[in-house]
């Protein structure tokens, strides 16, 4: 009996629909509770389906590209598989959306079609990047990390909020640390509104709060949870995700280059090397996901192949079978959630 569904925009990103096909397959063999849905053009999905099994296509020729502006997109191409894959989430006929398209757009539809959830000020959203070294833990969570531009103490205080129910209920963490990103550690380091949002979280006794991060120490397990606004978080994210790439290809042209010695040293450490690249492999540990909306709403790197399509699907799997937002919402109706500011 199947349970669960998932509307997949399989036109979006670098390598659609081929990988976002091979990922929905991947995942449809292990998972025998979930049926996909995949809007997109129906011929090009069918090139590369090989069996479609729980899976149904609903065929539209429309799609939004990576240099369309968002809102825009959202309100004018109201056929495209993006736009037709939020619907499903809003009419009920999936649990989730999952996107590798234009980033924007897919957070555009988040809060226009699927819906904020009620006592949220200001959805955020939420990757997970690797910890070097650490104890059971080989990840956090950096939150928001390009949402929103510009945000407020009480936005922050909310992504704390919002990042510690994910840990706690997706990755498993009984009493996730919270780290607020700033120049420095100490309280009275930071702009007005770090400032202000450190108090708030200091004197919340219900936030197992570790004090102010900086940026040269966060992947090295300090916090489970970096709490950062849009901009700031956006900024340190792709540092990550840049400085990685790089390494790794200055070593790979490092053995190359360094003659019959550098390519014995490479043959001898290649398992050491391979170990280090699947660790800085940001994919294996899911999506970005647009926290405070109503439904999970789950975006995939652009350049997304079959495997990491699999992996974020898992991740989608993990927060519908534990009726995360559900439970999110019921926890915000009941409590109200919202920061008073000292002045």
């Amino acid at each position: 009996m199947i349970d669960l569904k998932i509307a997949v925009d399989a036109m979006g990103g670098d390598n659609a629909p081929q990988s976002v096909v091979a990922g929905v397959e991947h995942a449809r063999d292990e998972f025998k509770d979930i049926d996909f849905l995949l809007f997109g053009v129906e011929n090009e999905i069918r090139k590369f389906l090989k069996d479609e099994t729980r899976i149904t296509i609903i065929h539209t020729d429309e799609m939004i590209v990576m240099n369309d502006e968002p809102v825009k997109a959202i309100r004018r191409k109201k056929n495209s598989s993006m736009v037709l894959a939020a619907k499903a989430v809003k009419n009920q006929e999936a649990d989730a959306v999952f996107s590798c398209g234009n980033t924007g757009a897919l957070l555009a539809a988040g809060l226009l079609i699927v819906g904020r959830i009620k006592g949220i000020s200001r959805p955020g959203l939420l990757s997970t990047l690797p910890v070097i070294g650490g104890n059971n833990n080989e990840a956090f969570n950096l939150l928001d990390s390009g949402a929103n531009a510009e945000n407020k103490a009480e936005h922050l205080y909310q992504y704390a909020i919002l990042g510690k129910y994910y840990a706690q209920n997706v990755r498993k963490i009984e009493n996730p640390r919270i780290g607020l990103l700033n120049n420095g550690t100490e309280a009275h380091k930071g702009s007005k509104v770090t400032q202000e949002t450190y108090k708030l979280l200091s004197n919340d006794p219900d936030i197992n709060f570790v004090g102010n991060v900086e940026s040269s120490s966060i992947l090295n397990n300090v916090a489970d949870v970096v709490v950062a606004d849009g901009f700031t978080g956006n900024a340190v994210l792709k540092a990550i995700e840049g400085t990685a790439s790089s390494i790794m290809h200055l070593m790979k042209d490092m053995f190359l280059n360094s003659g019959v010695k550098g390519k014995i040293g490479a043959l001898l450490l290649k398992s050491s090397l391979m170990e280090l690249k699947e660790k800085m492999n940001q994919s294996q540990y899911g999506g970005a996901v647009l926290l405070g909306v109503k439904a999970p709403v789950v975006k995939a790197h652009g350049s997304s192949d079959g495997l990491a399509v699999y992996y974020t699907l898992k991740q989608i799997h993990t927060m519908i079978d534990e009726e995360m937002i559900p439970d999110f919402v019921d926890y915000f109706s009941q409590h109200h959630v919202s920061a008073k500011i000292e002045k």
